[in-house]
């Protein structure tokens, strides 16, 4: 069968070993950028969104129940959802103001915010929370999973060349071309790192790097990476478990069994990349990692390594989707295979699409589940 996924690289190197890859790692490859590539015509101003991060946050009603916060949505299904707008307090079981969560997200060095990639609303908290820092008198890093580390001396360039030129830096990094949803989407992040002169760093995985480790193993990492969150330890028998039945989810069920081991080390080693630039930011001004929400996970996402290898704390907050189903924060653990919910704060937001990207995959390419 041919393969013709747009994420294959175009030239160079990169399109030498795409092309001698197994179509099972290319589907693993494909898989994971279509999950994160949903086109979305929907724009979002960053005045829109610093305007969010300026109003007070509503009184609780007199039933003492928690209000929702008050910002415009984008996102056009559920908005009248009981949980939309909502912040939980995971560890307090309980709803809290969005003032609260700016307190913690205020005081913490590091700040892992896991999104729904293709939805503007969680694009918009995203830049809400990295503003809170900013109007808190601190110049944290934005770190990002989707820029590749090997895009590091073009982004320091373009923000040293083109201070404040959002737009710029979108163009020198070739976001357009980069598989992740479109940069309307993502902008107004960016917009509050840009304009408050904040340090950006790059923190994704290159593919080449992805592909060569499900090839080659460890030996294909860097011997200091794998030293400090000691990638090559065997991980507890339940923990591989729960990475492989994460790994055949979010690849839909399209990877072999031969290729689950292999899915969850590149997991391991994107976790440990986050970790280490995240970490990274403690030393100056801290730092907000935005990442998807298997990353931020605290259990065994990049809170968990950082706590476990470099001792620091990491606050994380999931931006989830609301279901039309649940109406109380319980029933979305089941999510991450997980009896309570995986992080510090989760802010519920409306739904972008109930498209089923999986199906959507599977007929492009003319395959089935893989059990």
């Amino acid at each position: 069968m041919r393969t013709d996924f747009s994420t294959a690289p175009r030239s160079g190197a990169s399109a030498r070993v795409w092309a001698n890859a197994p179509l099972a790692l290319q589907v693993a490859i494909a898989c994971y950028a279509a999950r994160v590539r949903r086109l979305v015509a929907l724009f979002v101003s960053v005045l829109g969104c610093v305007a969010c991060t300026r109003g007070g946050n509503p009184a609780a009603p007199a039933s003492g129940a928690t209000a929702a916060s008050a910002r415009p949505w984008t996102s056009p299904l559920d908005r009248d959802h009981v949980l939309v707008g909502k912040i939980w307090d995971v560890a307090g079981q309980r709803f809290v103001e969005e003032g609260a969560l700016d307190e913690r997200v205020a005081r913490a060095p590091l700040v892992v915010v896991g999104e729904q990639h293709d939805n503007a609303d969680a694009h918009a908290v995203e830049a809400a929370l990295l503003a809170v820092l900013v109007r808190a008198g601190r110049s944290p890093s934005l770190v990002a999973e989707m820029l590749d580390e090997t895009e590091q001396p073009a982004i320091d360039k373009a923000l040293a060349e083109h201070a404040g030129d959002v737009d710029g830096f979108a163009r020198a990094v070739d976001w357009e071309h980069s598989g992740w949803p479109a940069w309307s989407l993502y902008r107004p992040v960016f917009a509050i790192a840009v304009a408050a002169r904040l340090p950006i760093v790059a923190a994704g995985v290159e593919r080449k790097r992805t592909m060569t480790l499900a090839h080659e193993g460890i030996s294909a990492l860097p011997e200091a990476l794998v030293r400090q969150f000691e990638l090559d330890q065997a991980l507890p028998p339940r923990m591989q478990s729960e990475l492989r039945e994460e790994m055949r989810d979010t690849h839909c069920d399209m990877l072999p069994e031969s290729m689950l081991d292999s899915m969850v080390l590149v997991q391991r080693l994107r976790d440990a990349t986050l970790s280490a630039h995240l970490a990274l930011g403690a030393r100056a001004g801290g730092a907000l990692l935005i990442a998807g929400n298997g990353h931020a996970r605290s259990d065994r996402g990049v809170p968990a390594l950082i706590a476990a290898h470099l001792g620091q704390r990491v606050l994380a907050v999931a931006v989830l989707e609301v279901r039309r189903e649940w109406s109380t924060p319980a029933p979305y653990a089941a999510l991450f295979g997980a009896k309570v919910l995986p992080f510090d704060y989760v802010w519920f937001i409306p739904r972008a699409s109930d498209d089923d990207h999986c199906a959507e995959l599977r007929a492009a390419h003319g395959m089935k589940p893989a059990r």
